[in-house]
């Protein structure tokens, strides 16, 4: 057996120790767990990295153990050997929609489709499985780098199939493209007005070419299946079990329907949601919120998410001045500012967070407006979803006003592909502007979005650290001096996260009374080339002592 040193020793006896009156003689004492064996980084900058982490049989840590050459040995703890991995507090995706990314997998995944053509071509085979008839979803694509530089119409729909019913969601869920079938079948004429808060994309004719965007997505909206109580369940499990797969411990579930909330706490008490959700409701659960129902011991309820405007890709997102490239719109206004005063000062007297959808700058100076004038204080850690483009005079006031930033690195990426035609250079220089929110205090919680994104934490770090694309591309506007140190954007995911969600006491980084949540990879993304974080593999993910998956490999 071999000997731990005296500093170890006693922190282990300071973990087992006996109890005033002893034990029966045949009682089972439980072991502490000790991790070690690897880089274990802790997140807090009084102590970065410890040798080991000492875990309680309630799921706390109970100590942890500063740089040694110590060794542990099996017969006086439950011992995991990292084996040269790499350990950090548990990652929590702060923006994501855990039942579209379970969806993404159970349905036609238009994720990564490089043309018009690809599109066609995934349809032509999915629609093999389909009758003649049938309403055929997809979801995923997005015209980001294809060769025929435009959005797929109604046109290019109809060519595959006349006979089918087809919608296909763009990445960022914000527009759908359907085929004729589906436009006479939802009864979307020439005659047919925008809706409020939404736009029919039409031909120089006037007729609608099969583009809708943001609410005029409710007129087709009847025709998709609504999943059934079982199959909300799968996408919610699938969802869950992937994250857990790619490392994340937690996620801030958005827009979640109050029909989820019950599902998903019969789901964890079965031990089929192997992540911790913090839940924001649309505004039909605000009464769910308020009351904090059906809570768990990993699910929270007590947010609610709104929108202001729409996305930027599909010129939804609200804008100050009109979009470079359409001159004819500054986007979609899906709230107006009484509304948004009602809510907040309805959400403060009932003491809900609300996370509040906003991208263009003129949405997000609405929300800045609307707390000034209500003078709601830091308190209340109200945050804005995306957060993505700022009047720059404007970008102090967030942290002045208490607002979280919910920032998702990877729609940088790859928003600014497309980004300076529809803003122009001049307003990219308060766009996805990360380093300079932290530097004027603003607490940023980092997420991705998913299943707009891919929902990968190591893409969402990588995008933080090196703002450029997946092949290392960058280009005019993207703004390097924006880019973030690697100690920042591990905060993104671990303390900011937390923060952001009433949790910092629990979660956030490894120190003594917090839960061990952990996330472990195969290297160190502290101190690896910036190219190599996106090679790096999720090994192991602990929620509150346990293991919740671990790679086979």
């Amino acid at each position: 057996m071999r000997t731990p040193c005296l500093a170890l020793a006693a922190l282990l006896l300071a973990a087992c120790s006996a109890p005033a009156t002893p034990a029966p003689e045949d009682a089972v004492v439980p072991k502490v767990t000790v991790i070690s064996g690897g880089t274990i980084y802790t997140g807090n900058p009084d102590q970065p990295t410890v040798e080991a982490v000492v875990i309680g049989p309630d799921g706390r840590i109970q100590a942890t153990v500063p740089p040694t050459s110590a060794d542990w040995s099996e017969d006086e703890v439950t011992l995991i050997d990292l084996d040269g991995a790499v350990m950090f507090p548990g990652f929590t995706d702060a923006h994501v929609h855990l039942l579209g990314v379970g969806q993404r997998e159970l349905t036609l995944n238009l994720e990564g489709t490089a043309s018009i053509a690809e599109l066609l071509k995934r349809l032509e085979t999915e629609l093999q499985d389909n009758a003649p008839g049938s309403v055929v979803y997809g979801r995923g694509w997005i015209e980001t780098g294809w060769p025929e530089a435009r959005m797929p119409t109604a046109a290019d729909l109809d060519s595959v199939s006349l006979d089918h019913k087809i919608i296909l969601v763009r990445a960022d869920g914000h527009a759908v493209v359907v085929n004729s079938a589906t436009l006479a079948a939802a009864g979307i004429t020439q005659d047919t007005p925008d809706p409020d808060g939404g736009r029919i994309e039409r031909n120089a004719d006037g007729e609608a070419n099969g583009l809708l965007i943001d609410n005029a997505i409710g007129l087709v909206a009847p025709l998709i299946t609504v999943p059934d109580i079982d199959g909300l369940k799968t996408a919610l499990e699938t969802g869950a079990k992937l994250y857990a797969s790619r490392g994340w411990t937690g996620g801030h579930n958005m827009s979640v329907s109050p029909d989820e909330i019950p599902l998903m706490a019969e789901l964890d008490a079965q031990g089929r949601l192997p992540i911790r959700l913090y839940n924001a409701l649309d505004a039909a659960g605000f009464d769910i919120a308020a009351g904090r129902e059906m809570e768990t011991d990993t699910i929270t309820n007590r947010a609610v998410k709104v929108y202001m405007d729409g996305a930027l890709g599909s010129r939804g997102a609200l804008l100050i001045a009109p979009y470079s490239d359409r001159p004819d719109t500054s986007g979609l206004a899906l709230m107006e500012p009484d509304d948004l005063a009602a809510i907040m000062a309805r959400a403060d007297a009932a003491g809900v967070q609300l996370a509040i959808h906003a991208i263009g700058d003129l949405a997000n100076r609405r929300i800045l407006e609307a707390v000034e004038a209500g003078g709601y204080d830091a308190s209340h850690r109200w945050r804005i979803e995306h957060a993505q483009i700022f009047a720059v005079e404007d970008l102090m006031r967030a942290s002045a006003d208490g607002l979280i930033a919910s920032m998702q690195p990877s729609h940088a990426i790859g928003d600014l592909f497309f980004a300076p035609a529809r803003l122009g250079m001049d307003r990219l220089a308060g766009a996805y502007a990360w380093k300079t929110l932290l530097e004027n205090g603003t607490v940023i919680a980092g997420g991705s979005d998913a299943p707009v994104e891919v929902g990968s934490p190591l893409i969402e770090f990588y995008a933080a650290v090196a703002r450029k694309s997946l092949k290392g591309e960058s280009g005019d506007g993207w703004h390097p001096e924006q880019a973030l140190s690697r100690q920042q954007a591990l905060a993104l995911f671990t303390s900011a996260a937390a923060f952001a969600s009433f949790q910092e006491d629990d979660l956030g980084t490894i120190e003594p009374g917090k839960l061990a949540d952990f996330t472990v990879f195969d290297r160190d993304l502290m101190t690896v080339p910036e190219a190599e974080i996106l090679e790096a593999r999720a090994v192991m993910t602990m929620i509150g002592g346990e293991i919740v998956w671990r790679s086979e490999d």
